[in-house]
């Protein structure tokens, strides 16, 4: 869950570094800290900005052409200065950055110390760089001192390690956390994901579990622990430059929000063929036949892919007569999931690195199901060890909660329903509607997106209350609990999404004037039901803030407020209905003065237990 950035080429490293670090900040910013090998190393508590004013002045006393840097997420140790990255040894001569957990550095920091060794912060990661130094004392050589070193350790890593005798070199390494190394001219990049390389190249190698990789300004070799070389050519990354950057939206956020739109589109480009009734998807071609004996399907996700699940499984239950199962991905391989060859595995992760999840695909693999993801970033690791996928194609998302991929997983969980569906029993006029309307999306899209300064009035008029409750039925059941989150995640609101139905098996307890709802309820085939909720809520005294359908006159007559957003298939309406609720959110947390994109104690890609 930290950020990684490192350099090595024939520029001044400092300025670079620092640049890369403030493209990482969605990863964490517990602290930070800077490593110019042979010449300095700062170090600072919060945010990047608080590095730059640290380095204020005295940035010529960092010269060097190569140097590691490091947000902190912190897991062992608190974020103090002490605890931030990089570290090093006792000699100063091995410096280290890590993403991930050492699992068994208890034992090794124990023998570490009876060798002599000081340890200066309370990190698990710094058991590396001493270690590097023992083993440096037998080997002599740097890269056997790296190999060595990773043989001690259990856990996860990203690893970037640099030796101040050797200044146009560092090493980079990878077990469980993502590591991405950018080719340039003269130059290399290392980074936790392409964000902050995308600046200087779009050539990138991912690296996989178990590869070390020793870059130089002109080259880089990557190879296995016992040493046999791996040839890998690098990729094209597909992200433009300007789609990290800000647009002149004041967060990562609302941009990302506002690209809605624009995200069904890139989402189903080439892959709906409504004349047909049929849907195209290229990644699954290859285990189509397979699909067909599909008898199960288990949906794994966390957090807000979690919710998307949820809302594909009430899809492709409907529409595809499969059964299927949402778990969630931190519990799925603590349980003993019955799973054969007629199951598949369906796990949805934006980053592709999530950790739990990709457990999960481990698991289910090991018992013989059919791996399939949807993921947003081409080259992770879900991506290469699923059997086949989607990809989202929603472009880069920075903010930390999750919004444009939220909706473009549902989108791509709807054309899956199509493509199952129709091997199945679907009729092609039902796939044909299906795909008419995913079409029809980005403009009714564009109608909710222009009611924001509505939007935002309401959220400041709701501002003053510390409590919330979402309902939602049906399809947008799991709209209610992504709702929930978003208002938690920004704006550190406590907020309970609820099934409507369940209301009165508990949540209603809480419900006075003072304890306001949100209420999803469009038109639909549960809309009765909802209104039914609503007066209850009413009838206690609560308010209810309500997203309706166009034209719906009655339910102006119970809630005290209500967004409108435009009729479509009842399986699509949560594509639209999770739209004000992040909007709402959005606003919430900016009339509370907070950080939008870096809601405190949250990163954007869990890549740790």
């Amino acid at each position: 869950m930290c950020g990684i950035f490192s350099y090595v080429g024939k520029k001044e490293a400092l300025p670079i570094l620092v640049d890369g670090l403030s493209s990482l900040e969605y990863r964490g910013y517990d602290s930070s800290g800077v490593y110019v090998v042979g010449s300095n190393c700062v170090k600072s508590v919060g945010a990047v900005e608080n590095l730059r004013k640290k380095l204020d002045g005295k940035e010529n006393t960092f010269s060097g052409t190569s140097g590691i840097a490091h947000l902190r997420w912190a897991t062992h140790g608190e974020p103090t200065e002490k605890n931030a990255h990089p570290h090093s040894d006792c000699s100063g001569k091995f410096w280290v950055v890590h993403n991930g957990i050492i699992e068994n550095y208890k034992e090794l920091k124990e023998h570490l110390i009876s060798l002599g060794h000081i340890f200066k912060s309370d990190t698990d990661t710094e058991v590396v760089p001493h270690l590097l130094e023992e083993h440096f004392k037998r080997e002599n050589d740097f890269e056997k001192a790296v190999k060595q070193t990773l043989k001690d350790i259990k856990g996860t890593y990203g690893l970037v390690i640099a030796f101040k005798d050797e200044k146009n070199k560092i090493i980079t390494c990878r077990m469980g956390a993502p590591v991405v190394v950018g080719v340039g001219v003269g130059e290399m990049f290392v980074a936790s994901d392409p964000s902050p390389i995308l600046r200087h190249t779009r050539q990138v190698i991912y690296l996989r579990d178990g590869e070390i990789a020793t870059l130089t300004p002109e080259n880089y070799n990557i190879c296995s622990l016992d040493s046999t070389p791996i040839a890998r050519d690098p990729e094209m990354i597909e992200w433009e430059v300007d789609q990290i950057k800000k647009d002149g939206y004041d967060h990562f956020m609302m941009k990302e929000i506002m690209e809605a739109s624009d995200v069904i589109k890139n989402t189903t480009r080439g892959r709906l063929i409504p004349e047909n009734g049929l849907v195209k998807l290229g990644g699954l071609e290859i285990v189509a036949d397979k699909l067909k004996d599909i008898n199960r399907i288990i949906i794994v996700g966390c957090g807000t892919a979690y919710y998307s699940g949820v809302v594909g499984e009430y899809m492709i239950e409907e529409y595809t007569g499969i059964p299927v199962e949402v778990e969630v991905g931190s519990e799925f391989r603590y349980r003993k999931p019955l799973i054969d060859k007629n199951t598949m595995l369906l796990a949805i992760s934006q980053s592709g690195e999530t950790a739990d999840t990709l457990e999960a695909i481990r698991e289910a693999k090991r018992k013989g199901a059919l791996a399939i993801g949807i993921v947003n970033t081409v080259g992770s690791t879900i991506a290469r060890e699923t059997d086949a996928g989607i990809y989202n194609h929603a472009g880069p998302e920075i903010g930390v909660a999750s919004t444009k991929a939220f909706i473009s997983q549902i989108t791509a969980l709807a054309m899956l329903t199509v493509f199952l569906g129709r091997q199945r029993e679907m009729s092609m006029v039902t796939g044909k509607r299906i795909c008419e309307e995913i079409i029809s999306l980005p403009e009714k899209m564009e109608k909710i997106l222009s009611q924001k300064e509505e939007i935002k009035k309401l959220a400041e008029k709701y501002s003053i209350y510390r409590d919330f409750l979402y309902l939602g039925r049906k399809y947008n059941y799991a709209i209610a609990y992504e709702g929930a989150l978003k208002l938690k995640e920004v704006s550190y609101i406590h907020a309970e999404g609820c099934g409507a139905g369940e209301m009165k098996h508990g949540p209603l307890a809480m419900i006075d004037e003072n304890f306001p709802t949100l209420a999803i309820a469009p038109s639909d085939s549960v809309y009765e039901k909802m209104i039914s909720n609503i007066q209850e809520i009413k009838a206690r005294k609560g308010k209810v803030l309500a997203i309706a359908t166009d034209g719906d006159e009655r339910i102006k007559e119970l809630a005290d407020d209500v967004i409108y957003i435009p009729k479509t298939l009842e399986m699509l309406t949560p594509i639209l209905s999770v739209i004000p609720l992040q909007l709402f959110a959005y606003y919430m947390a900016v009339s509370k003065g907070l950080n939008v994109d870096r809601p405190r104690n949250l990163a954007k890609s869990v890549t740790v237990e």
